[in-house]
């Protein structure tokens, strides 16, 4: 069995209201040494799988079709033991 760690963000062209609405929460707070904040998105998929490379090839097309929106983000993901 197999557990798949999806990281979805921004691409870094695409700005980031919600980073920049938690930079400067934080510049309110006293945090003056941030200089910029991007947020993502952790998605975790337990798999019924032991075969690592149609796991990947799994979950590269579940991040392709509906996990992530390919125009204005990225992701990466690791597949892992569960």
């Amino acid at each position: 069995m197999l557990k798949a760690e999806i990281y979805v963000k921004l691409k870094d062209t695409i700005a980031d209201p919600q980073g920049l609405t938690v930079k400067h929460a934080l510049d309110s707070l006293g945090f003056k040494g941030v200089d910029g904040v991007r947020i993502g998105r952790l998605i975790t998929i337990a798999l019924n799988l032991k075969d690592r490379k149609k796991a990947k090839k799994d979950i590269s097309e579940m991040c392709r079709k509906l996990l992530s929106n390919p125009i204005i983000e990225e992701y990466k993901f690791s597949i892992k033991e569960r």
